[in-house]
């Protein structure tokens, strides 16, 4: 499914970065970068243009050729990973910070993944998330998955993203416009943390 969606280069979600990612990008230390569910690299480019070290993580190799591409006409370079994040080992302690920009996942997985991903930080580094909320479903067409079982709330971060300090962590309405497939008046949840 994501091979098909991306065949159509930079047309399902576009190539500017997420506008939470655009937000909190000023505070968020140096170093190495990894980005979940990065499909076509336009997060992982724009950190790369600031001077950041990124390695994109998608189950889309259509979606990682394009990222790569996307890359080189900025100028910048990428690492890119094809994995599935039920399987994905970040490591310990391995990354000055960690973006999950519409990385949904189904729960059990998603807790799996952020209990790794806290263990995956330097001391020092930054988490920062945006996804959609159950109350999205109220918004059919407008992005996000069409299941309760793939949204989260602020209540299931704190808990699964327990051991970090929270800079916010915030359920919001907001426009949202990222292509064909993120548009419009959306329901989501913002996550700027940091590992102690």
């Amino acid at each position: 499914m994501w091979n098909e969606r991306y065949s159509d280069a930079f047309s399902a979600y576009g190539t500017d970065p997420n506008d939470f990612l655009r937000e909190v990008a000023p505070k968020l230390p140096s170093g190495r970068v990894l980005c979940l569910a990065e499909g076509e690299g336009r997060n992982a480019v724009f950190l790369a243009k600031r001077g950041h070290d990124v390695t994109a993580v998608d189950l889309s190799e259509v979606g990682l050729s394009n990222a790569q591409a996307l890359a080189a006409d900025a100028g910048v370079s990428i690492e890119t990973q094809v994995a599935d994040l039920a399987e994905f080992d970040p490591g310990e302690q391995a990354w000055d910070v960690i973006v999950s920009i519409w990385a949904h996942v189904p729960a059990p997985i998603r807790r799996c993944l952020h209990g790794a991903c806290v263990r995956a930080l330097k001391p020092g580094g930054a988490f920062v998330l945006e996804g959609y909320t159950p109350k999205q479903l109220a918004a059919p067409g407008r992005g996000g998955p069409p299941t309760a079982e793939l949204l989260m709330t602020s209540q299931d971060l704190r808990r699964e993203l327990e051991g970090l300090i929270f800079d916010r962590c915030e359920e919001v309405e907001r426009e949202v416009d990222e292509g064909r497939f993120h548009r419009g008046i959306s329901r989501t949840v913002q996550v700027l943390a940091r590992r102690p």
